[in-house]
């Protein structure tokens, strides 16, 4: 009997996707001894149900897990790190940290979006490029590692791929109220403004080019999935240019 008529997946499809395993796991520096975990962290629900005859367990609860062993060990980072902050700066500065964008962009640096297994509807759809899905399975994989290998090996992913830059990871979540705050130093400055100049993709899959003006002269540009993200984008991109000019 074939496997397909047991209801397992097809040869190809196990191939395929413990191949996308074994690069995650060699990237990432970690050995998974229940490799259902990792299977499970990388299944969206749109892969899940279009191939429910697999019966594969999506990763909804697993990124439910994930998010607060993040949370745990984020918060301990900080609380030892920064022994300076006040709560509300480190509430601030956690936040900066496991963000959407932030995590999301944590997750491509290490090739989650390439091994994410959606449905042909999300992917046709450009969900592979959506941050909410990447940023999620993240979650979903940090809780995977906390169930196979408990607390410590969690909190070694997170503080090797996650609690890195940091810096540069508050200035990118901050970089608005940030890029305001410097022009309102200078009372004499004109006022900043954020232009959308561009829209590509189809309405599901927008990318969005803002500019950021301050007065007549564009001093940062960006890109993003959103609106809101192309200009904090922007805004990030213009701090840094005005950090090269204060050196």
């Amino acid at each position: 009997m074939k496997g397909s008529e047991r209801g397992e997946p097809p040869a190809p499809l196990i191939e395929m996707e413990l191949m996308k395993n074994s690069e995650l796991e060699k990237i990432i520096g970690y050995r998974f001894k229940n490799q259902d975990l990792l299977t499970q962290a990388l299944c969206h629900s749109s892969y899940a149900n279009e191939h429910f005859h697999l019966k594969m367990k999506h990763n909804e609860r697993l990124e439910f897990l994930g998010d607060a062993v993040l949370e745990m060990i984020s918060s301990n980072y900080l609380f030892l790190h920064y022994p300076d902050l006040s709560e509300g700066k480190l509430s601030s500065f956690r936040a900066s940290i496991v963000c959407e964008p932030t995590l999301a962009g944590c997750a491509r640096e290490i090739g989650i979006d390439r091994c994410l297994m959606l449905g042909k509807g999300e992917e046709n759809m450009g969900g592979r490029r959506r941050d909410s899905l990447i940023s999620d399975c993240l979650e979903a994989l940090i809780g995977a590692i906390y169930l196979d290998g408990g607390f410590t090996d969690a909190k070694e992913f997170v503080e090797r791929f996650i609690m890195t830059d940091l810096e540069h990871k508050k200035l990118f979540y901050d970089s608005k109220t940030i890029l305001q705050e410097i022009v309102q130093r200078d009372r004499k400055s004109p006022a900043l403004k954020y232009v959308i100049s561009n829209e590509t993709g189809p309405d599901h899959a927008k990318t969005f080019t803002s500019l950021v003006y301050l007065g007549d002269e564009v001093i940062g540009k960006g890109e993003g999935n959103t609106k809101k993200s192309a200009e904090q984008a922007a805004a990030y991109h213009a701090l840094l240019e005005l950090r090269k000019k204060d050196k």
